[in-house]
């Protein structure tokens, strides 16, 4: 029982004091599951992320299932996630409630207008470490810069890449099988 409670209140922190979505939230269940409370090795934590990423549905969902059931099975995993997603559904219920008084009124616009590149620095230190952790050097760097473009300019759909990659890999796989 002791445990779970430590779950909820670690992933209902998480998802109280991450403003910038799941990719913001990376750094922060890094440092509370690896650091903070050693519940898994860094090793464990990026299999997890890769797990996550990998499955349909919010990342910052999928991370907190991954870790929840890691640590108590199905009750720590219905913790974690339960846990990770009512802190915003609390915010947006009262935002939703009281929106409409506050919306026109210049301070709360510039509020949120100063917060994007808080979010967009929040975003952006989780692909460094991924791109670290990942092995991404200045000689492979051309891999993923040939994605974003294809996808974020030239509008080609990911699932297409990741079928070509996927192609591309069992290829290298039987190819080397025969040497």
């Amino acid at each position: 029982m002791k445990m779970l409670l430590k779950i909820f209140f670690t992933f209902f922190k998480i998802g109280a004091f991450t403003i910038g979505g799941a990719y913001a939230m990376i750094p922060l269940i890094k440092r509370e599951v690896c650091q903070k409370n050693n519940w898994l090795t860094e090793d464990e934590f990026w299999d997890g992320l890769s797990a996550a990423q990998s499955c349909p549905g919010p990342i910052a969902i999928n991370l907190s299932i991954y870790i929840g059931y890691h640590l108590a099975k199905g009750k720590g995993m219905a913790i974690a996630v339960l846990a990770t997603i009512l802190p915003s559904f609390i915010i947006i219920l009262i935002i939703a409630m009281l929106f409409q008084q506050f919306a026109e009124i210049t301070l709360v616009q510039k509020a949120f207008h100063s917060l994007r590149p808080a979010v967009v620095a929040l975003i952006a230190v989780p692909l460094i470490q991924m791109s670290r952790q990942s092995g991404l050097t200045l000689s492979n760097f051309w891999f993923p810069l040939s994605v974003a473009i294809l996808v974020g300019f030239l509008k080609i759909s990911p699932v297409y890449l990741i079928l070509i990659t996927i192609a591309f890999a069992v290829y290298q796989g039987l190819k080397k099988q025969k040497l």
